[in-house]
């Protein structure tokens, strides 16, 4: 340790050396071979010592005010032990003698300098330090550069989403695009799903070869594909999707979030919930001998499904004619065109323009045909088909029209709790951030967006059409059900228990009245309603209405007065908002009607 006084001349240190500690000698000078212990250097007796480079002088004002002296320059040599202590310490009294060694003096503005020097940041209004720069400073936008702090990085991160939400789509490069797989039950719709994770890369080889080991062990050799959909063990061991399978996928121009519906009818709801957040809807129909019958006939779910779709809204329709390598197809171009000319005439009578929006194609889940590529053997098997594969036709499918600037608008599809309430929807409008503050209808609850999840992917900001996990604050997951909607708050989505609609009747056996019950399906809400009244009767041909019919049966248009049997109901009219203004009724596992908003009763 260095001494606390200081000797009054070079004479009286160099006496005094000898009775101070010994100074341990400094690692990168382990190997130079001096004496450790020998006496502070003496201008004029040690001519190997290092020039000594006296402390500058300190301004007497600042000394008066008690700041701490710093020297200009640094000298590079060991900074260890009392040498340096009592170079720091030394003052101008101490020069050196006139005919000493001279000492090197270095000019403060040229040198590069380590240490502090007597121009930095005082608080009485000195110059500020040249380290301050670093310091992050918020800008005018709110951001923050280079901040040490994860809260305070995290916060002010906020505080410019919030500001300029619209700067972060620029992030978002690929449209993204929904997909429902519909159909009757046992027509490949999963296998198709599995097989085109596994060609796009989403799924790999390992796990596949896993798949399909316990698939050989259960006897099920062919479900493997299917497996990367179908999770738990009920859906495994009887082959039948119950929940709508989520996975995503990726292409050159696109991000495609895969829903896969199930297809036997006690799970019709479950569907009917999958088409209402769907973009494409892609109709898979088996081409093996009998299965396509048994599909399409009056009771299948071919007919329905496709019905379910248009009423959710979904204008393209994609007819993948599977299994057209089945032993008793074999490619046959004959039984494509079968299937094709069973189904256009009832395509068209739903309301698709057949000639526009709907296309088919051949394929083979299970072997990978005209999923991404054609057969291999596609010269001598397939020669008739020309057209595109599947994924190349949806990647060239012109762009969807967004409402990205209008109210935020995101019906609730499922809920759970993870470290918090996640929500997950469909952003039918708007766009959602970080930090954004959203209203819960019905029930008029206040929530803050924590954190946000794209199929899987955290992001800051969400756009219309895409399906989202948002981790939402200020609510508890009791305080959410299927079929809430979050909005914004300066525009609230309309709620009520009655309303008025026009219904279409599809299938019943005997009239309806006033009076009668249904199920209705509107976008992500399932809810028990009757008809109230029946308020007019409308000609197909004319348009005329007759009013206040007494009943309405299978195949008229009627406008009816529907009122929830209890709660609310989120909606909009059809003309406003038609993600939120269409419906379903159903009854006794059948659909019976479908329809639109007209008029909300408040």
């Amino acid at each position: 340790m260095a001494d606390s006084t200081i000797p009054d001349s070079w004479d009286s240190e160099e006496t005094g050396a000898s009775d101070s500690k010994q100074q341990s000698k400094p690692s990168s000078f382990a190997s130079l071979s001096f004496n450790p212990s020998a006496a502070v250097f003496v201008p004029g007796k040690n001519v190997h010592a290092a020039p000594f480079v006296p402390p500058s002088s300190t301004p007497a004002s600042f000394k008066s005010q008690g700041q701490v002296e710093a020297p200009t320059t640094t000298v590079a040599a060991p900074s260890s032990g009392s040498t340096m202590a009592k170079d720091e310490k030394l003052d101008e009294s101490n020069a050196a003698p006139a005919d000493s060694t001279p000492a090197v003096e270095t000019d403060a503005s040229n040198a590069e300098t380590t240490e502090p020097s007597d121009e930095w940041a005082t608080d009485d209004g000195k110059k500020d330090s040249p380290l301050k720069s670093k310091t992050p400073e918020p800008t005018a936008e709110g951001t923050v550069e280079d901040a040490d702090d994860t809260d305070q990085v995290e916060a002010h991160q906020v505080a410019k989403i919030k500001a300029k939400p619209k700067d972060l789509t620029a992030q978002l490069k690929k449209e993204h695009v929904n997909i429902v797989f519909i159909g009757h039950v046992d027509a490949g719709k999963s296998t198709i799903c599995g097989r085109v994770l596994q060609v796009t890369g989403m799924v790999d080889k390992r796990t596949l070869e896993k798949y399909e080991k316990e698939a050989k062990e259960k006897n099920r050799e062919t479900w493997y594909l299917s497996w990367a959909l179908d999770t738990n063990t009920e859906e495994r061991d009887k082959g039948k999707t119950v929940e709508v399978g989520r996975a995503y996928f990726e292409t050159e121009k696109r991000h495609f979030t895969i829903l896969d519906a199930p297809g036997h009818n006690s799970f019709v709801p479950n569907m009917i919930g999958g088409a209402a957040q769907a973009d494409i809807a892609v109709l898979v129909i088996s081409a093996r001998k009998g299965e396509f019958e048994t599909g399409f006939e009056r009771r299948g779910q071919t007919r329905e499904h496709a019905m379910l779709v248009k009423t959710a809204g979904v204008k393209r329709l994609v007819v993948l004619i599977n299994k057209m390598d089945d032993p008793t197809v074999k490619w046959n171009k004959l039984r494509f065109d079968e299937c094709k000319d069973k189904l256009l005439p009832y395509l068209k009578k739903l309301g698709y323009n057949v000639k526009q929006d709907v296309t088919f194609i051949p394929c083979s889940g299970l072997t990978g045909a005209y999923i991404k590529d054609p057969p291999a053997d596609a010269a001598t098997v397939c020669t008739w088909y020309k057209g595109p594969s599947f994924l190349d036709y949806i990647e060239d499918l012109p762009s969807f029209s967004r409402q990205s600037e209008g109210p935020v608008r995101i019906p609730v599809v499922d809920k759970y709790k993870d470290m918090g309430t996640i929500a997950l929807g469909k952003v039918e409008s708007g766009q959602v951030y970080l930090g954004q503050r959203l209203i819960l209808m019905p029930n008029k609850r206040e929530c803050e967006v924590m954190g946000i999840w794209s199929d899987e992917i955290e992001t800051e900001l969400a756009n219309t059409g895409e399906n989202v996990k948002l981790k939402l604050k200020n609510t508890e997951e009791e305080d959410i059900q299927g079929g809430f909607v979050l909005c914004s708050p300066e525009s609230l989505v309309r709620t009520t228990h009655v309303f008025d609609a026009q219904v279409v009747i599809l299938e019943h056996k005997s009239i309806i009245c006033a009076g009668y019950s249904a199920i209705l399906h509107m976008h992500t809400c399932s809810e028990e309603v009757t008809l109230k009244s029946l308020i007019a009767l409308i000609d197909k041909k004319t348009g005329e209405k007759s009013k206040s019919p007494r009943f309405i049966k299978q195949d008229q248009i009627a406008i009816v007065r529907i009122e929830l049997l209890g709660g609310l109901v989120c909606l909009e009219t059809y003309k406003d908002f038609p993600q939120m203004g269409r419906f379903t009724l159903r009854d006794e596992g059948k659909t019976i009607a479908v329809g639109k908003v007209l008029k909300i009763i408040d």
